[in-house]
């Protein structure tokens, strides 16, 4: 991914200085930036960063990314931090077999020694038929048709 392109997490930030600097080392500062870091992962297949932030407790010893579906877009619905528990409610968007879905999930994290891991979330997928006239899943800016609907 380009220094210059947007971030795939949709906060309109370029990659490098949103979810870039945490795929670099840098630690998340919220639930919520780590979430778009680890959506970020999903579309960059950085399988090795998933498993570094996924919580020892409940982190698969194997991971493969390998037919994950095409993430195209991130919408952040709720988010809270108390202490060191954290909540993160998004729906992230993908096409698969030529069907627009989503996957919506509530999601929980911890924070242990300064750092963020994501723990587990109750998940469901959904089947999304965007409008030819909505703005685009992706965070460009375009109409949807235009973009990803073509």
């Amino acid at each position: 991914m380009s220094e210059t392109s947007l971030c795939p997490c949709g906060s309109q930030e370029m990659y490098e200085r949103c979810c870039g600097r945490y795929h670099a080392g840098q630690p998340a500062p919220t639930p919520e930036a780590l979430m778009r870091s680890r959506f970020t992962a999903f579309v960059q297949n950085r399988a090795d960063y998933l498993q570094a932030t996924w919580h020892p407790s409940t982190r698969p010893e194997h991971l493969d990314l390998a037919n994950s579906p095409d993430w195209v877009g991130l919408s952040v619905l709720a988010n809270d931090a108390s202490g060191d528990q954290g909540h993160v409610h998004f729906k992230a968007y993908y096409r698969a077999g030529g069907q627009w879905r989503f996957l919506e999930e509530r999601s929980e994290f911890a924070q242990e020694s300064g750092r963020w891991f994501y723990v587990s979330g109750r998940t469901q997928d959904e089947s999304f038929k965007p409008g030819r006239n909505d703005s685009c899943l992706c965070g460009s800016g375009r109409k949807f048709k235009r973009c990803c609907g073509q």
